[in-house]
C-alpha cells in the first residue's frame, strides 16, 4: 500500500529551483532512502511534505488524502512527524519536558490514551537515551540530541518518519546503535524516509533509494541498482559503491 505520493512537486525561492518535478511513491513500512549532493534539494522536499513549504506546482498525498500546503501541525496531526538536520529543543526544559510536550501537542489521539509523562518516560527507554530524564536540553550532547529527537518525534504517534541526516556527527559505534534503533522504528510498523550522506547507512537500512540533483530525481530503485547506476556515480558517488 502507497503511504506517501508527490507528482510533480516543484518549489523555487526567487529564481532558484530548488525541486524540480519530483515524483515518487512510498510503500507502507519501507525505509526509503533520498540521496544527493548537497543543495540537491532533498531538504527542501521533505520540507514540502511536512507543510513548512508550500509547492509551486505538484501535489502531495498520505494515505489517499492531498496534503499539498497544509501547516505543519495539520501535517503532524495526521500521522508524519520528522527530525531535523540540527537539533533545537526547548532548550530550558528537561528531555523528559520536551517528549511530553511532543505527546501532548502531536496526534490528539495519543493524548487521550496516555498519560504524558508515562508516555515520555516509554519513549525515552525506547529509544536508549544515554542520560537522566531530567537533564535539560540545553546541556546534552550530539548523540544525547539525537535521541531526544527521535523520541519527540515517536511521541506524536506518528506512521511516517522523515528523519533529515540523523546520523551526523556519530561514530561508527554510534552509527551501528543508530542503525539497529531506526530498524526497530520500522519494526513498530513506522515508515521511514531518510535523508542520508553516509553510505553506509544507507546500504543498511534502505529498502529503495531515490537520487536529486539540482531539484530533479535522476534516479530511483532498489539500493543495488542505485549504486550500479551511471547517472548517480557520475553525479555523487564518484565510483561505483561496493555492496
Amino acid at each position: 500500500m502507497t503511504i506517501l505520493k508527490a507528482e510533480g512537486v516543484t518549489k523555487r525561492f526567487g529564481g532558484l529551483v530548488a525541486v524540480n518535478d519530483v515524483s515518487l511513491e512510498v510503500e507502507e513500512g519501507e525505509i526509503f532512502g533520498l540521496i544527493g549532493p548537497n543543495g540537491a534539494g532533498k531538504t527542501t522536499f521533505i520540507n514540502v511534505i511536512s507543510g513548512v513549504y508550500r509547492p509551486e506546482a505538484g501535489s502531495v498525498w498520505y494515505k489517499g488524502r492531498k496534503i499539498t500546503g497544509m501547516s505543519c501541525d495539520a501535517v503532524c496531526k495526521l500521522g508524519i512527524a520528522r527530525t531535523f538536520q540540527i537539533p533545537r529543543p526547548f532548550r530550558m526544559m528537561t528531555a523528559l519536558e520536551n517528549v511530553m510536550v511532543a505527546v501532548i501537542f502531536g496526534k490528539p489521539r495519543d493524548h487521550r490514551r496516555h498519560d504524558p509523562r508515562a508516555r515520555a518516560l516509554e519513549l525515552l527507554e525506547f529509544v536508549e537515551f544515554p542520560a537522566s530524564p531530567d537533564t535539560p536540553a540545553g546541556s546534552l550532547n550530539t548523540v544525547q540530541l539525537k535521541r531526544l529527537e527521535l523520541a519527540r518525534a515517536l511521541a506524536t504517534h506518528c506512521q511516517l518518519l522523515l528523519l533529515d541526516e540523523i546520523a551526523a556527527g556519530l561514530t561508527p559505534a554510534e552509527l551501528g546503535d543508530l542503525i539497529a534503533l531506526v530498524r526497530r522504528i520500522r519494526d513498530r510498523g513506522v515508515t521511514i524516509i531518510t535523508i542520508e550522506h553516509l553510505m553506509r547507512v544507507i546500504v543498511q537500512l534502505c529498502d529503495r533509494l531515490a537520487v536529486l540533483q539540482f531539484g530533479r530525481k535522476i534516479a530511483e530503485g532498489t539500493v543495488q541498482e542505485i549504486m550500479e547506476n551511471d547517472k548517480v556515480i557520475e553525479a555523487y558517488l564518484g565510483e561505483k559503491y561496493i555492496l
